[in-house]
C-alpha cells in the first residue's frame, strides 16, 4: 500500500489531495453525528460554495444523507471510512509518526488521529472516539478499570456505547476529584462509562487536593480505605496527561509549590504526580487514590492526550516508562518526534 501511495503522490498528487479533502469532510460529519453545512464549513475553514460541491458529490455516491437537521453519514459511508482507514493513516503520514514514537518509548501501540485538538473540536472528539475504541479492544469482562478526569476523558466516555457490553466489570475513579468542573470529574466520567457499557461503578467522594492533616484523617476512615482498596484492584487504567503549569493553576496550587515546580522543570502532570523532561517525578500532590506503585503494576496503561501544546508533556510522561498504549493527535505527535533523537 505504501508503495502504491508513493507512486500516486508522484503521478497524481491532485487526486490524493482530493481524496484527503473528501475523507476529511466525511469523517467530520461522522464524528459530529448530524451537522449543518454552515457549521461544517466553519470547522473545516472552507467556503460554503466549495463545500456544497463536495457534499453533492458525496451524496450522489450514497455516502451522505441530507436531512432537515443537517447532514449525516450513511451506512455505506461508515463502511467506506472504516475500510480506508489504514490507507488514510499512511496517506497522512501517521503510521510513520506512530512507529517512531512506539519504538523510542517501547510502547505496545500508538494511535494517532489527524489534526490538532488545541484548535479543532472535531479532532478532540476523534481523540475521544479513538480512546474509546482502544478501551473496547483491551477490556475483557469482570475487569476493574480506573479512569482519571479531564475533558479528553469526558470525550472517551461520550464515545462508548451499549454495543460494548462490559457487564460484570467496574469503572472507578483513579483518584479523588471533587473540586473540578462536575462534567470533567473522574467520578462523573467513571459513572458515565459504566452506564454506557452496562458495567457497574464505585465513586470516591473526596477532594482532588488535600492538606497533609486532611489526608491522614481521611485515611483513617474505613469507608474511604475500603473503596481505595477496591480501586487498587484495577488492572487497566485510562488517563489524560496535563501540562504541569496549566494543571497547577487549575488546581490552585500555592505559590511556593508552583515556584518549586518551575524551578525543578516540571512539564507534565498525571495522577497527581508532576514529571520533568526526563520522566522523573519531582512532586506528588497529597491525593487519595491510585499510587504510582499501583500504576507500575497495571496490566495495561492507556494514555489519551493531544494538541500541539501537549507534545512536551506527553514525552515527559512517556519517559517515566510505564505507559503501554498512547492515543494522541497529529499535532502532538509531530511535536514529540521533533524532540526525539534523529
Amino acid at each position: 500500500m505504501k508503495e502504491i501511495l508513493n507512486i500516486q503522490k508522484q503521478l497524481l498528487p491532485d487526486l490524493l489531495d482530493t481524496m484527503k479533502e473528501r475523507y476529511t469532510i466525511l469523517h467530520h460529519i461522522m464524528v459530529s453525528g448530524v451537522v449543518g453545512r454552515r457549521t461544517l464549513a466553519g470547522s473545516l475553514n472552507m467556503t460554503e460554495r466549495v463545500l456544497r460541491s463536495e457534499v453533492e458529490f458525496l451524496k450522489a455516491q450514497g455516502l451522505l444523507e441530507i436531512e432537515a437537521a443537517g447532514m449525516r453519514v450513511s451506512v455505506a459511508g461508515r463502511q467506506l471510512l472504516e475500510s480506508i482507514e489504514p490507507m488514510v493513516r499512511e496517506l497522512f503520514g501517521l503510521n510513520e509518526l506512530g512507529g517512531r514514537i512506539r519504538k523510542h518509548f517501547g510502547l505496545k501501540q500508538v494511535i494517532i488521529v489527524p489534526g490538532d485538538s488545541d484548535t479543532s473540536p472535531h479532532t478532540k472528539k476523534e481523540l475521544g472516539r479513538a480512546g474509546a475504541a482502544v478501551l473496547r479492544k483491551y477490556v475483557s469482562k469482570d475487569e476493574v478499570i480506573a479512569v482519571t478526569g479531564g475533558s479528553t476523558m469526558a470525550e472517551v466516555a461520550y464515545h462508548l456505547s451499549s454495543s460494548t457490553s462490559l457487564k460484570g466489570s467496574w469503572f472507578v475513579p483513579a483518584r479523588g476529584g471533587l473540586g473540578e468542573s462536575v462534567d470533567f470529574q473522574a467520578n462523573t466520567i467513571a459513572s458515565t462509562m459504566a452506564k454506557k457499557t452496562g458495567a457497574s461503578y464505585r465513586l470516591l467522594h473526596v477532594p482532588d487536593q488535600l492538606g497533609e492533616d486532611a489526608y491522614q484523617s481521611l485515611m483513617q476512615d474505613t469507608t474511604i480505605t475500603e473503596i481505595i482498596e477496591f480501586i487498587r484492584k484495577a488492572r487497566i487504567v485510562i488517563h489524560g496527561i496535563g501540562e504541569a503549569m496549566v494543571m497547577a493553576r487549575r488546581r490552585k496550587v500555592d505559590d511556593a509549590t508552583t515556584a518549586s515546580l518551575l524551578h525543578e522543570g516540571a512539564l507534565a502532570e498525571a495522577f497527581g504526580y508532576y514529571f520533568d523532561r526526563g520522566g522523573r517525578i519531582i512532586h506528588k500532590m497529597p491525593t487519595v487514590g491510585l499510587r504510582i506503585d499501583d500504576i507500575q503494576e497495571m496490566d495495561c496503561v492507556i494514555g489519551v492526550a493531544g494538541g500541539k501544546s501537549k507534545g512536551e508533556a506527553i514525552v515527559s510522561v512517556l519517559s517515566f516508562g510505564h505507559e503501554d498504549i498512547l492515543v494522541t493527535d497529529e499535532a502532538a505527535a509531530i511535536e514529540m518526534v521533533q524532540m526525539l533523537p534523529s
